[in-house]
């Protein structure tokens, strides 16, 4: 079996860290790569591209709920850490899609699945989210497509 791209940029990354002794990266590398052995070993499979990004992006959205916890909490020293680990997770995801492409994409599937209320949003939402992993909010493009399946 054959790593992913992602999960080997990730290895090399935490080589250099470790080699340039920023243990803040190196940290949130060791957490990105944890979560991809978990995968491996819970269930036996050697995660794709697709999979790997998954868990970044929810690893990325932890943490920015942790951050409004912190800050509300008023522990902007932990809040700040969390941000850290954002910035170095964010590295290995892809660039992020443009609000026209967004569009585009969303006007496609509706078009490809037939949509036309909002009874149809689960097929769109099928078609949009291969295209969209890693590189949009899932959660702002919920509520677009909802938005134009109900004619707002």
């Amino acid at each position: 079996m054959t790593d992913s791209p992602i999960k080997l940029k990730l290895t090399d990354a935490m080589k250099d860290a470790m080699r340039a002794k920023d243990k803040a990266r190196l940290g949130a590398i060791r957490l990105a790569l944890a979560e991809v052995k978990k995968v491996e070993v819970d269930e036996r499979i050697e995660p794709d591209d697709t999979r790997v990004l998954s868990l970044l992006e929810k690893m990325i959205k932890q943490r920015r709920e942790s951050i409004r916890q912190y800050e509300d909490a008023q522990r902007h020293d932990l809040a700040d850490i969390e941000k850290a680990e954002i910035l170095v997770l964010q590295d290995f995801m892809p660039a992020a899609l443009s609000e026209q492409d967004v569009d585009a994409i969303i006007t496609q599937a509706i078009i490809d699945s037939g949509a036309v209320n909002p009874q149809g949003m689960g097929k769109v939402i099928a078609l949009v989210k291969p295209q969209v992993a890693g590189r949009a909010d899932m959660g702002a493009i919920s509520q677009k497509i909802k938005s134009r399946l109900s004619g707002s």
